[in-house]
């Protein structure tokens, strides 16, 4: 059984999970920073608790056996790419939305990632600003089709 990507730590927010797959330590220290400052998040009504991985393999298995929304990817890992990770992700039942990193994050890199499904691309060195902006909007896009393919069964077991 996959372990629920919402954390429950009070009454008022609930923690959601985010993926970081990159083996810049950097990066991840940066995404804890950004993910940590208190205020921001009030908007998007979760909190955000950062589960790292360093390769594409391990990100797999954590996509396996958790429920992870949102999955930032660094572009070019040596285990693999963005690619093969948004391939492998949408085997699951419950497809996280993808963001791809990079610091190549040119007009090309967009518009593949774009057209080949992934939500979108962040420019590295992250900007916090950025950063908050992109994966709250993936926040309130992944709670809105969560919520709209729950319709279908809602209303099934309504008319049965």
């Amino acid at each position: 059984m996959k372990n629920s990507y919402e954390i429950q730590r009070d009454s008022t927010q609930k923690t959601l999970r985010v993926l970081s797959v990159s083996p810049s330590r950097e990066d991840q220290t940066c995404l804890r920073r950004i993910f940590s400052t208190p205020g921001w998040a009030s908007y998007t009504l979760y909190k955000w608790n950062l589960a790292t991985c360093r390769t594409v393999e391990s990100a797999i298995t954590t996509l396996q056996n958790n429920s992870v929304p949102i999955v930032l990817c660094e572009a070019d890992l040596r285990s693999g790419t963005w690619r093969d990770m948004l391939e492998a992700s949408r085997s699951l039942s419950s497809p996280p939305l993808l963001i791809v990193t990079s610091r190549l994050a040119d007009n090309y890199l967009w518009a593949e990632a774009l057209n080949l499904g992934a939500y979108d691309v962040l420019a590295k060195p992250f900007d916090e600003h950025e950063v908050v902006r992109i994966v709250s909007l993936a926040v309130m896009h992944w709670r809105d089709r969560a919520k709209i393919s729950s319709e279908p069964a809602k209303a099934m077991s309504a008319t049965g």
